[in-house]
């Protein structure tokens, strides 16, 4: 998929996530604003990276600020955002990771 506009999903309540993708030229690149960066940045960015790939996105910037949220929390922002962003008419739900 082709990050084609800014998108957001997500708010900034305990326990959840926002997610800001924007298009970019070339490379994934993340930033992570999370309190429990030290103990949990690695997982977040492995998860942030691990649905990007599934859902075939190789270039853009995301921004991501975590609020505690869980790995299935995370992936359902990124996920939102990702088609919010690249204007899918119609997305293929079963194939979804």
């Amino acid at each position: 998929m082709k990050i084609i506009r800014e998108a957001l999903s997500g708010t900034l309540e305990s326990g959840d996530v926002r997610v800001k993708i924007l298009p970019a030229d070339g490379t994934i690149d993340i930033v992570i604003q999370s309190d429990v960066i030290k103990q949990f940045g690695q997982q977040i960015n492995q998860v942030s990276v691990q649905t990007l790939a599934d859902m075939g996105v190789h270039s853009g910037l995301l921004i991501i600020e975590d609020k505690g949220a869980l790995d299935c929390v995370l992936r359902a922002r990124i996920q939102c955002a990702v088609l919010r962003a690249a204007d899918e008419a119609k997305p293929e739900w079963e194939t979804m990771p």
